[in-house]
């Protein structure tokens, strides 16, 4: 019912994930990116605890291989489940369970993995993984027309209602979490989303807390003199 892409930048080794169906709220459980760790997303049948479980792995060293395979093993649905993880060494791993409904399947290139199912066809993980290798910009650009093109290849075979998007550069939460949760076009208002979020919140968060600044900055001049100085004007609702 889903369709997700897990990227990461080999140049600064940002972590993304993003992901569109046509069900309640997909943002909610189905994608995972930590800083310096991974990028997760569990789907068909979502199980949350490949997340509870599977990150505290993944932060202490272990393959993804293994990850899914553990993870697996302890799961009497697995056939049920889609998963895949992308980690900060840029390795990948994916299971799309026997009982998944078609089509399901996966696809990857040179860290970017993406995996789906009950879609209109495999051209809709081919379509968004040749986008994203294909697009330009920030990550959450390309993962955002990465999923357009999969839209356009047919994406969800049911139609479409939520989508979420996730970036992670150093810190153990994200730089960016956005998600539209019902929505006629959830990908376009995503869009939207991402656009507000430069206008403050991206500036914002710079300054906040993290691996390398455990207080943050938390003088309000610099941080209001930055935000005037860089926020985008705002385009409309």
């Amino acid at each position: 019912m889903t369709w997700s892409i897990l990227a990461r930048d080999p140049a600064t080794g940002t972590l993304g994930a993003a992901v569109a169906t046509r069900f309640f709220a997909v943002g909610a459980l189905a994608i995972h990116v930590e800083g310096g760790v991974a990028a997760l997303a569990t789907q068909a049948l979502i199980n949350p605890m490949y997340a509870v479980h599977g990150m505290p792995r993944l932060r202490a060293g272990e393959a993804p291989q293994a990850v899914i395979d553990g993870l697996l093993a302890e799961d009497a649905g697995r056939d049920h489940r889609q998963i895949h993880v992308l980690d900060a060494q840029g390795r990948i791993a994916a299971h799309t369970g026997a009982a998944c409904v078609a089509w399901c399947g996966s696809v990857h290139g040179t860290e970017v993995s993406v995996a789906g199912n009950m879609l209109a066809g495999p051209a809709v993980v081919q379509a968004t993984l040749d986008a994203f290798a294909a697009a330009s910009g920030t990550m959450a650009d390309r993962l955002l027309t990465a999923l357009e093109a999969g839209e356009a290849a047919g994406g969800d075979r049911r139609g479409k209602q939520s989508a979420a998007l996730k970036i992670a550069t150093r810190d153990p939460y994200p730089d960016l979490d956005i998600r539209t949760d019902d929505h006629p076009d959830p990908l376009r208002e995503l869009r939207r989303l991402h656009a507000v979020a430069q206008e403050r919140f991206a500036i914002f968060r710079r300054f906040l807390a993290g691996a390398d600044s455990p207080c943050g900055v938390f003088d309000r001049t610099v941080i209001n003199a930055a935000v005037e100085r860089d926020g985008w004007p705002r385009r409309g609702a």
